[in-house]
C-alpha cells in the first residue's frame, strides 16, 4: 500500500517466501530490484538468477552453500550486529537452508561482468563509521556500514550499506542529492517507531518496514523520532560509465562541512 509513488509502506510482516517491493522494470524505476525473502524453520530454497544479487542477511540462522564456499550465518539484531551480505555474480546458484526463522533483504540488478562471489561477515564486513561524532552537538552522529562499494567490489552496479540512526537524531545529513537512484528501507526498534524521510521538498513519515525510492536527484535527509532507534538499508545502482562515488552536499546546508562550525545560541541566557 502507498500514497506517493516514491514511498512504499508495508505495515504488516512479512509473509513466507518473496515479497517483491520494487522490480527491475518497475515504474517509478530504480532499474533494481528489491525484495524480502522470509523463510521457516527447516524450508530449504535454492536460486538463480541472470542479474547480480546481493542478499543481506535481517534476521535469523541459516545454511548457505554457493559455487566455491559454504557458511552458516545467523543475526539476531540489526541495531546490535554488524552485517552478513553474501554478494553474487550473474547465475550462480545459491542453496538456503533455513534453521530458524529467517528473512534476506535480496538485492538484483543486470550487469554483464563476472566475479567471485564473496561472503561479507561480521568479521570480514568494513567497520562502522561513526560519522559527525563531535560535530553539531552530536545532532546527526549515525552509524554507518558501508558493505559493497568501489573499493570493496569494484566489478559490482551496487553499492550496498546499513545506516543506525540514533533516536532523535539525524542522518543522511547535510541533505544531499546524487543523480544515481537509491533505496531506504527502514526497520525500528520498537515497531511503533517512526521517523522521518526528505524527498526534495516533501517530507515522508517513515515507519517500520517502509521503502523510500531516492529518484531524479532529489535532496534526501533523514532523522528519527526521540525513543526510537531508526535502521535503514541503502543501495545506489551505478550508472553506465558513471560510478557513484559520494554525494554533492545541498548548496544552502555546506557551510556546515566547515571546520569549527558552532551551533547558534537559542533561548534566554538567564538560568529558568
Amino acid at each position: 500500500m502507498t500514497d506517493h509513488p516514491w514511498h512504499l509502506r508495508h505495515p504488516a510482516p512479512f509473509s513466507q517466501g518473496t515479497t517483491a517491493i520494487t522490480g527491475i522494470e518497475s515504474a517509478p524505476g530504480t532499474g533494481m530490484a528489491f525484495e524480502v525473502v522470509a523463510l521457516a524453520p527447516g524450508e530449504v530454497r535454492q536460486e538463480v538468477f541472470q542479474e547480480e544479487s546481493a542478499w543481506l542477511l535481517m534476521e535469523g540462522h541459516a545454511g548457505l552453500t554457493w559455487p566455491g564456499g559454504s557458511a552458516e550465518v545467523s543475526r539476531d539484531s540489526l541495531f546490535e550486529e554488524l552485517p552478513t551480505v553474501l554478494h553474487l555474480p550473474p547465475e550462480a546458484p545459491l542453496r538456503i537452508e533455513a534453521r530458524s526463522p529467517v528473512e534476506f533483504a535480496r538485492i538484483r540488478v543486470p550487469n554483464e561482468r563476472t566475479f567471485d562471489p564473496r561472503l561479507f561477515d561480521p568479521a570480514s564486513a568494513p567497520p562502522e563509521e561513526h560519522r559527525d561524532l563531535g560535530r553539531w552537538d552530536d545532532m546527526a552522529h549515525r552509524i554507518v556500514r558501508t558493505v559493497i562499494d568501489l573499493a570493496s567490489r569494484p566489478e559490482s552496479n551496487l553499492v550496498l550499506g546499513e545506516v543506525i540512526t540514533l533516536p532523535g537524531r539525524w542522518s543522511s545529513y547535510p541533505p544531499h542529492h546524487h543523480p544515481h537512484p537509491e533505496i531506504y528501507h527502514y526497520r525500528f526498534t520498537r515497531p511503533q517507531g517512526y521517523g522521518h524521510g526528505e524527498l526534495g521538498d516533501e517530507v515522508r513519515k517513515v515507519r517500520h518496514r517502509d521503502t523510500l525510492l531516492i529518484l531524479d536527484g532529489v535532496d534526501h535527509g533523514q532523522v528519527a523520532a526521540p525513543g526510537y532507534g531508526m535502521y535503514y538499508l541503502w543501495v545506489i545502482r551505478h550508472l553506465p560509465g558513471h560510478p557513484y562515488r559520494a554525494p554533492e552536499f545541498t548548496k544552502d546546508h555546506q557551510w556546515l562541512q566547515q571546520p569549527g562550525v558552532e551551533m547558534p545560541r537559542c533561548g534566554s541566557r538567564r538560568n529558568p
